[in-house]
């Protein structure tokens, strides 16, 4: 079966929404076709075929009956493909589109709108099957998230616009994930319900959100306009290529990187990004550094198999955002501590019993049992920053590497300053090589201690070496 050219990752990012080629106007030879006039009929004729079946969806509205569980179950090697016009659209009554557990699904030209999602639930591939294709496929206002993924799923573009929560769960239960690509695709405007306010801490919003996910490539994407953060990496990922991507207008951070590992940040564009979460932040006069790029608790570690062992953070540009880059580790967040918002859900170099009273203040428990930011190379970076343009006078145009006084729980070994010390001083957290244009201050150790470029490039923390403060090209 011949497939459409692809647009998009080879042209750079871009639209996505609005501009799908036209394609499949007519049937391929053996298809089955699906009529939009008959409710329910893409539902029966999939139940009625067997796995490796063609269905072809003529233009028009296709629905899947009045029961909240109307549904679509596609067998292994099922392919579905829109004529121009052939929207799946759940009318505000059905859950999800396409569920169950099926292999290698295809999913091409349609659009799938709708549906009533609950929360950190999809629409389509509600199950998280593995190796589905969404291609060239429009998923929007739907509730929950428009997308689940599985293992070896490829996102390609296709537009994930205005969904309630997310665009993307990349989440599966067992945490199997592995060789995900979300490549050429629009990914925009989602968390119109606002989850954040509506269950304060749940971290739950954002453009796409990643959780325990062992490699992913996601390149050549445009994540603008989702209300929270564009793309957010929570716990246990590791092996992540961002590259070539385009963040812009992102309400909170760009990219979050959270309790993860080993990552290649590499090429992209980061525009007024952070802009609502930071007029937030300073209205409140609270300075904690907002950032664009947040790594908390992340780091590299080469026992952790990836295709680096570092954070390596190169050859971006960032361009008027509320702020730059922030790591941060919380001196209060390891494994087993109450503090540990991934409730269950250990380090992948310790075990859980190794973390506890008696065992955590040793050797090699101490080190495994934190989740470190450390190993992070920023390199090769132009950031350029103006403060009228971003519309702000305090608290923004900030770099940082901190942590917290560690307090908590009693049995902790980690109170005092010893985070503090460890990710600003041991860590081999190291900034160099840059270009920086406008007035960048420096958070270190903590959040009373802003330094200028003279204080962060001196001693005690020698940051930025070869770098520029002038906005001319890096270099000693």
């Amino acid at each position: 079966m011949a497939c459409p050219a692809v647009a998009g990752a080879a042209d750079g990012p871009g639209p996505v929404c609005g501009h799908q080629p036209a394609a499949y106007e007519q049937p391929p030879s053996g298809a089955v076709t699906v009529d939009p006039a008959v409710d329910g009929d893409l539902a029966a004729k999939t139940a009625a075929h067997p796995p490796g079946t063609t269905f072809w969806l003529r233009p028009g509205t296709h629905t899947l009956g009045k029961d909240e569980f109307g549904q679509v179950v596609p067998k292994d090697g099922d392919v579905y493909l829109g004529a121009p016009g052939a929207v799946v659209d759940g009318r505000g009554i059905n859950r999800a589109a396409f569920t169950q557990r099926a292999r290698n699904v295809e999913i091409r030209g349609l659009t799938v709108r709708g549906f009533a999602a609950l929360q950190d639930q999809g629409v389509v591939n509600h199950d998280s099957g593995d190796g589905w294709l969404i291609e060239n496929t429009t998923i929007e206002d739907n509730a929950g998230a428009g997308l689940m993924a599985g293992a070896g799923q490829v996102v390609r573009h296709s537009c994930l616009r205005d969904n309630g929560q997310y665009g993307l769960n990349a989440y599966q239960a067992g945490d199997g994930i592995t060789g995900l690509v979300l490549e050429g695709n629009e990914i925009t405007g989602n968390n119109t319900g606002d989850w954040e306010a509506k269950v304060p801490g749940c971290g739950c919003s954002g453009g796409a959100k990643f959780w325990a996910v062992n490699g992913a490539d996601i390149r050549g994407n445009w994540v603008h306009g989702n209300h929270g953060a564009g793309l957010w990496a929570d716990t246990n990922n590791n092996d992540f290529l961002v590259e070539d991507n385009l963040f812009e207008a992102n309400d909170a951070e760009a990219l979050f990187y959270e309790t993860s590992y080993n990552l290649v940040l590499r090429g992209n564009t980061f525009r007024r990004n952070t802009l609502v979460q930071g007029r937030v932040f300073a209205a409140r006069g609270d300075n904690f550094p907002a950032a664009t790029v947040y790594l908390s608790e992340s780091g590299g570690d080469p026992r952790v198999r990836a295709r680096t062992s570092a954070v390596d953070i190169s050859g971006n540009t960032f361009e008027d955002n509320w702020a730059g880059i922030t790591l941060w580790e919380n001196a209060d967040r390891f494994c087993n501590s109450p503090a540990n918002t991934s409730t269950g859900y250990c380090t992948k170099v310790a075990a859980k019993s190794s973390c506890t009273t008696g065992t955590i203040e040793k050797a090699p428990a101490y080190d495994d049992c934190r989740w470190k930011t450390q190993r992070v190379e920023i390199h090769g970076n132009t950031f350029r920053f103006d403060a009228g343009r971003v519309g702000c006078t305090s608290l923004c145009g900030r770099m940082a590497v901190l942590s917290n006084f560690g307090t908590f729980p009693d049995w902790s070994p980690y109170k005092g300053t010893v985070i503090e010390e460890a990710i600003t001083f041991r860590q081999a957290n190291r900034w160099h090589d840059n270009s920086y244009s406008g007035p960048w201050t420096f958070v270190a150790h903590d959040t009373s201690k802003t330094v200028d470029a003279a204080g962060w490039q001196a001693k005690p923390y020698s940051q930025d070496q070869c770098s520029s403060f002038t906005g001319g090209p890096a270099g000693c």
